[in-house]
């Protein structure tokens, strides 16, 4: 079996679900601390800071963890946008304070009127009807719609509740405009953690618990995949799909690092 000399590991459904503790998760990242393999937890969750997530870990899930070790969405969505787009460009964003605080880390300005030239869509668990109707109008008006993920659902100890994918949803049946999306499985948040760890993607394992979102990332990206069953897919799901994770397990506890 391949070792590999770094890892991206998703988190909601493979470290943890909602506020659940994953004991084998825990193992798990204590087993890369130990072999001193640098890894960086890569989360489509946009709501949260990485201040936020790092205390997550450390304190919730007594798994230590540095905001150097936390790649978000948002933060993913920053660094796209921070290569073409002028400072002070203005943004009208759907999203917690996670994707808003990075936005705004980035140098652009947050408008709250449809006279912004992006639209950047997140997870947002106090959407309106209002806010949907901003967006849609200044996507109508030209401005370019930019989704930080499209996950339909998030993982959370009462189930799979809606997730950003169901607002942006809504917002391209309101406009007809398909989105640039950031987060797994595209490539802008894949190609924003390899730089963030500076290393190649043939040195690399993406481990998580969503085909879709987590392994699709890796295959889409010629980037080596974990994909364990504590979270989202399931083995009878995966079994007759013709583009099979790299290494399947059931419990992290189950791979060798």
């Amino acid at each position: 079996m391949m070792t590999y000399k770094a890892y991206f590991i998703d988190l909601d459904g493979t470290i943890y679900q909602g506020k659940t503790k994953y004991p084998s998760g825990k193992r798990f990242v204590e087993r890369l601390q130990s072999a001193k393999i640098p890894y960086l937890f890569v989360t489509n969750n946009s709501t949260k800071s990485p201040t936020d997530v790092a205390q997550n870990l450390t304190i919730n899930h007594n798994i230590p963890t540095t905001v150097d070790q936390v790649y978000t969405s948002a933060m993913a969505t920053a660094d796209y946008l921070t290569s073409y787009l002028p400072l002070n460009a203005k943004i009208y964003v759907i999203g917690e304070t996670g994707l808003i605080e990075s936005l705004k880390k980035a140098g652009f300005l947050i408008v709250d009127d449809a006279s912004a030239n992006t639209v950047v869509v997140g997870l947002d668990r106090e959407i309106t009807y209002q806010k949907l109707a901003i967006a849609t109008t200044a996507i109508q008006s030209g401005a370019q719609f930019i989704a930080t993920n499209n996950d339909t659902n998030l993982p959370t100890e009462n189930g799979m509740m809606p997730g950003a994918g169901s607002i942006i949803a809504a917002i391209q049946a309101a406009t007809q405009v398909q989105p640039t999306i950031i987060a797994k499985p595209e490539s802008p948040i894949m190609s924003g953690a390899l730089q963030r760890l500076s290393v190649e993607k043939e040195d690399v394992l993406m481990v998580g618990d969503n085909y879709h979102t987590d392994i699709l990332a890796g295959l889409n990206n010629n980037i080596d995949t974990l994909l364990v069953y504590s979270g989202v897919s399931t083995p009878d799901q995966i079994k007759n799909l013709p583009k099979k994770p790299t290494h399947e397990v059931n419990s992290l506890d189950d791979w060798v690092i």
